[in-house]
């Protein structure tokens, strides 16, 4: 066997952070042209994205990459994790298993033994990898989470009549090591990837993530701005007690950011109980931009009406969602001190629609436009009214501003 030949190529595939997908299809294959017989491979790596728990893949011989599971923390106790043949390697700190898949049937098999058996599979072959220090789960739910441990598990199995020889399993075990590594190196840049998008936006962490990093890079863009705030939330947030405050909390934001994510909508800060996202009008034309952004607004005031009757029928307070949206041109990029960046949007349209929202109260809507909005909203205009002309602080004439037709 050629093993160098394979390591040699794991070694760049980690060095060109290739995807997950080609290095475990890459290996798998040259293992195969090595002469090791494995016929289906599973891989999977936990993660620290605030929404996803884990994520894995399995590759065939016949058909190539043939399935991508995506599990999130809340899922971390289904039966498809539960009864994994990993979860006990997992729990207790084993790092190696084999499972004789030619032996006679016992009376109670994991599902995944059962369907390798199925498929004519001989013996199965499972390794943990864990990036940093292993140690056996014990305790309640934190344990089981293990939240911050990164690991990889894989496993091998083969339809070779007997199994894997022993040749074929001290190839193995100097292989998968190297594998191990090779998809660590990409799987680490995913991971970043995603802690800055879920922190900053997609957005923004592309852009750092290609260099834009350094104080007062910024470029000038004509954008959107989608300013939202809680109503009524202080009063809440001295009766409630804090558990029940961040809860509410979430689920408001979640009202809000998800219409404007699906609209191609950028979230750029949470500002206490409210928000700023921004649509950039050079993705698409002005006014279909401005319908975008007034779609996001109206489906977001729908779902916190929505959640505010699924609370009222608990007999709980929800603070009503007051939205202001503005066009104007802003700077976008990192600003901030040497020690600590903020990638946001700055300029004095980001005032304005501030100033918007803080009058919706007083104007007795919960949607207010600015004239230039309207004016760019030409695809929209027919579902705007004049709401007339008001000061707004800090700005010397007064703006006319809009809310929606009855």
């Amino acid at each position: 066997m050629k093993l160098a030949t394979v390591t040699d190529w794991l070694a760049d595939a980690g060095l060109r952070s290739l995807s997950l997908d080609d290095i475990v299809d890459g290996f798998a294959r040259r293992l195969n042209d090595v002469g090791v017989p494995v016929a289906r491979v599973f891989a999977g790596m936990n993660t620290l994205h605030p929404m996803v728990r884990a994520r894995s893949l399995i590759w065939e011989r016949t058909a190539g990459l043939q399935a991508r599971f995506e599990f999130r923390h809340v899922d971390i106790d289904a039966p498809i994790i539960r009864q994994s043949p990993f979860d006990a390697m997992l729990r207790h700190g084993i790092a190696e298993r084999r499972y004789d898949l030619s032996s006679p049937k016992p009376e109670q098999e994991v599902p995944v033994f059962e369907e390798l058996r199925a498929a004519g599979m001989t013996e199965w072959l499972g390794r943990v990898f864990p990036f940093g220090e292993l140690a056996p789960q014990v305790g309640g739910p934190a344990d089981a989470e293990r939240v911050g441990e990164l690991w990889l598990v894989c496993s091998l199995t083969t339809d070779r009549p007997g199994g894997f020889a022993d040749a074929h399993l001290a190839a193995l075990r100097e292989l998968l090591p190297v594998f191990a590594l090779a998809a660590k190196a990409t799987a680490m840049r995913t991971i970043y990837e995603g802690l800055l998008a879920a922190y900053l936006g997609q957005d923004p962490a592309a852009r750092i993530l290609v260099g834009t990093v350094h104080r007062g890079e910024v470029h000038g863009v004509e954008a959107v701005l989608f300013f939202t705030d809680l109503r009524g939330f202080t009063a809440l947030a001295d009766a409630l007690p804090g558990r029940d405050l961040i809860g509410l909390l979430d689920d408001c934001f979640d009202c809000m950011v998800r219409p404007v994510t699906a609209r191609g909508g950028e979230v750029l800060k949470f500002l206490g109980d409210g928000l700023l996202a921004i649509f950039r009008i050079e993705d698409r034309p002005r006014a279909e931009t401005c319908a975008m952004a007034l779609e996001a607004a109206k489906e977001a005031l729908a779902l916190m009406a929505g959640l505010a009757e699924t609370r009222r029928a608990r007999s709980l307070p929800t603070p009503d969602l007051d939205i202001a949206l503005h066009v104007g041109h802003v700077n976008y990029g990192n600003v901030g001190a040497d020690a600590r960046l903020d990638f946001t949007v700055i300029g004095p349209a980001v005032n304005e629609a501030s100033r918007i929202e803080r009058l919706c109260d007083a104007l007795g809507r919960h949607l207010v436009m600015s004239q230039a909005f309207a004016r760019a909203a030409d695809a929209s205009r027919h579902e705007l009214v004049s709401l007339g002309r008001h000061r707004l602080r800090g700005v010397r004439e007064e703006a006319e501003l809009f809310g929606l037709a009855p």
